[in-house]
């Protein structure tokens, strides 16, 4: 199971200081501008984890709102010192750079940083003397500048930002660069000129780059140990340009098989060459090509018995050359992956769960395009077979969710994945913890991608939780997130479905407080929309069904939310809800005890008594929907009304007197012992009615509901009426002149189910 170990106490200090950011570390100039408190002096270890964290907490977490001018607390070396940071996606601009442009920087990560311009450029040189690993992988516009700022007319119209290409930057001056990742830049940049000054180059990436001469790599011959060159439409000459580099110890000539035509392909020749040539080779990635050649033994030459990595046993016959296992071997969407013999410790594929698992894991940072067709093989591995390797798999996911939030292909097969991979049949192996960082990321899905797949995915993933208990942490945000999606413009009904019956959960087991909140939210309003539009359809469907039942729910001794159903036209939809389907039990049974919490309010009884409405409650007395519950329902609402008292009764007909024989009629009809569709949380509504001699037949309808309960379920109703202090009353009841001779002998028999079941459940242990 995974481990629900608590958070380190400098993860914790640095979220908290990165939340009261003017509060702890620093202070508010001008009301807009950070600066540090001028006693405080940081280290490099928390300077690196606060930016980094900084940057994880935007990117990550949706109620997160960055700070224009963070960056300008590390900006005096004096006090902060930053060594090795990772910035990402459009939270990185000109300023920020130019903000901590006189640190020591040795680490410098940007990830698809598209706002960084030409200006970015010039400040990178602040770092050139101590810079020992550079990435600028998709920072595509940072090549670019503005053309005479303020003065094109003519030549905006057709390129309206007025961007060209810089030519004169090159990394002239730094020395001690060692790492340096130049991927998805655009093609015009000129990468040998840029690159020529670099004298001791280990490790390039220059994915998707084109270049039709890589001849400029040789002068790396002796120090380059890592060469990428994903996507790069290689030729012979490329080819013979690697093998001189005999340093190499991990090379990726990889491709996506569906990017473009390619041209090249992989020989048996060219495989040899690279075991023969470069024997530091410890990873290759050759995922994406098509083998032209026959490189591997056939299935009735390969050797039976358990799978082997010795080269000498090897499938692949050109690898049967090597010295020993490669580390990692790259063969995804590559025939050879599902050969038995390959001599690799760790292999990308996509024949079985392992290969799957080490390509997400391979892939996710740089390669998006890739990691959701690995992630879509997960999918399958989950919901077919039986995933093995689930809490790496759940990670894994994860992190490709939180990486590429705004890639559809990554949100669409990440929510499906993790709705499989959070089934019941995987949640002994889940910690809270886990499961935790997969609701964040569903919500943050939710937040980010306003499309239905994807939020249909993240509905029915959060489907896969308890209710509310494990939402409970993000109980605002997720009923927000519902409440949008909920719009009744929307015209997808099974995300309606969803939402409405996750609505309905969150609302169904929660304190007042939280039902106040969600009320205010606005929830009771769209509940009310949802319903109105069926009734327009002439559709009574699960969403219908689903919005009087959350209705019910979230005003159960709320009188807020109560009142808002009154004054949003909740009662004349009752009627019309009624009058159009009279034959849905299921929908009255909701709608009248939604009604029975309204009626509960003192204050909002005046606007029940109205002709109309009792007699519609009186004629519902009679109903056998739903066993007893709408006959039952109906009583309530009529019990709280009666209890007013006769001067309260504002209408001429029906008249009290009739009303109250029919409810006696009624509750003699019931049979105590019916099982009930119902969940009282207290008791303290139907207690207030018992102490009264105004209206017996209300009274008689409490006892009689207090002896149904305790009767049916003992376990669970005969402590909660002994808890909330209704045996006194009762008590009370059988000495009460006012009282009904029935009603009374129903008390003594609640009393006595009571105090057997205190008995029967007495502790006697010592």
């Amino acid at each position: 199971m995974a481990s629900d170990t608590p958070e380190s106490l400098m993860a914790l200090c640095t979220d908290f200081c990165l939340r009261n950011l003017d509060g702890t570390l620093g202070y508010l100039l001008d009301k807009e501008t950070l600066r540090l408190h001028p006693d405080i002096f940081l280290p490099s270890e928390i300077c690196d984890r606060l930016v980094n964290e900084y940057v994880e907490l935007v990117n990550a977490a949706c109620n997160f709102k960055p700070h224009e001018s963070f960056f300008s607390l590390f900006s005096d070396p004096r006090s902060t010192r930053l060594t090795r940071i990772h910035l990402r996606e459009d939270l990185v601009q000109d300023q920020d750079l130019e903000a901590i442009r006189k640190q020591d920087l040795v680490e410098l990560y940007l990830t698809n940083c598209e706002k960084l311009s030409a200006k970015s450029l010039q400040t990178l040189r602040s770092f050139s003397h101590t810079l020992v690993s550079l990435s600028l992988f998709g920072c595509t516009n940072i090549f670019y500048e503005e053309e005479n700022p303020g003065g094109c007319e003519d030549e905006c119209l057709v390129n309206p930002t007025c961007q060209v290409l810089v030519k004169d930057f090159t990394f002239e001056g730094f020395s001690r660069l060692r790492f340096l990742n130049l991927g998805r830049m655009i093609d015009w940049v000129p990468v040998e000129s840029l690159l020529r000054p670099l004298n001791s180059l280990a490790a390039l990436d220059l994915s998707g780059i084109q270049t039709s001469d890589a001849a400029f790599l040789t002068q790396w011959k002796d120090s380059l140990v890592s060469l990428v060159l994903y996507n790069m439409d290689l030729s012979d000459d490329h080819i013979r340009v690697i093998v001189q580099l005999h340093k190499l110890r991990h090379l990726d000539i990889s491709r996506d098989r569906l990017s473009s035509y390619y041209k090249f392909k992989l020989t048996r020749e060219v495989l040899s060459l690279f075991v023969q040539k470069l024997g530091n080779l410890m990873s290759l990635d050759i995922s994406g090509h098509m083998i032209l050649e026959n490189c591997s033994i056939s299935k009735m030459e390969e050797e039976s018995g358990q799978t082997s990595i010795e080269p000498s046993k090897s499938s692949i016959i050109p690898f049967r050359a090597l010295k020993r296992p490669l580390q990692f071997l790259g063969l995804f969407e590559n025939s050879l992956c599902r050969l038995t013999h390959i001599p690799a410790y760790k292999v990308s594929g996509d024949k079985n769960e392992e290969q799957v698992l080490n390509a997400i894991e391979a892939y996710t940072e740089h390669r998006p395009e890739i990691t959701s067709r690995a992630i879509n093989l997960l999918f399958d591995i989950a919901r077919i077979e039986r995933c093995n390797q689930l809490l790496r798999a759940l990670k894994l996911v994860i992190t490709a969710l939180k990486c590429h939030k705004y890639d559809r292909n990554i949100q669409v097969t990440g929510s499906a994945a993790l709705f499989y991979l959070t089934n019941s049949e995987y949640r002994s192996e889940q910690s809270v913890k886990l499961r935790r960082q997969v609701i964040q990321v569903v919500l943050n899905g939710m937040e980010s991608y306003q499309e239905v797949t994807v939020q249909r995915n993240c509905c029915l993933t959060l489907c896969n939780f308890s209710i509310p208990e494990e939402l409970e942490f993000q109980y605002r945000r997720v009923n927000e997130l519902l409440l949008s999606i909920l719009n009744p413009t929307r015209q997808d009904e099974s995300i309606q479905r969803i939402a409405v019956h996750l609505c309905n959960a969150l609302v169904c087991q929660v304190d007042n407080d939280h039902k106040e909140a969600v009320g205010k939210m606005g929830f009771v309003v769209t509940m009310l929309k949802l319903i109105q539009k069926k009734l327009l359809d002439k559709i009574c469907d699960q969403v219908m069904e689903f919005s009087w039942s959350a209705l019910w729910n979230i005003t159960d001794e709320t009188p807020d939310n109560c009142k808002m159903f009154l004054n949003f036209n909740g009662m004349k939809l009752f009627l019309d809800c009624l009058k159009e389907f009279p034959e849905k039990q299921e929908l009255h049974r909701n709608m009248l005890g939604l009604l029975g919490n309204v009626a509960e309010v003192k204050e909002l009884r005046p606007q029940l008594m109205t002709s109309q409405f009792i007699s519609v409650f009186s004629n519902l007395l009679e109903s056998k929907a739903d066993g007893i519950e709408v006959s039952y329902n109906a009583c309530g609402v009529l019990s709280h009304i009666m209890f007013d008292g006769p001067e309260a009764w504002g209408v001429c007909e029906p008249q009290r007197k009739e009303v109250e024989e029919r409810m006696w009629a009624a509750i003699q009809s019931w049979d105590i012992n019916s099982r009930r569709n119902i969940n009282y949380r207290s008791f303290e509504p139907i207690l207030r009615l018992l102490p009264q001699g105004i209206s017996p037949v209300s009274q008689h309808w409490a006892t009689w509901a207090l002896y149904n309960l305790v009767s049916v379920y003992p376990d669970k109703y005969c402590p909660l009426l002994i808890k909330e202090g209704g045996m006194p009353l009762l008590r009370d009841i059988i000495k009460m002149a006012t009282a009904r001779q029935e009603t009374k002998e129903m008390a003594r028999k609640v009393i006595e189910h009571c105090s057997n079941f205190k008995e029967e459940n007495m502790d006697t242990s010592r």
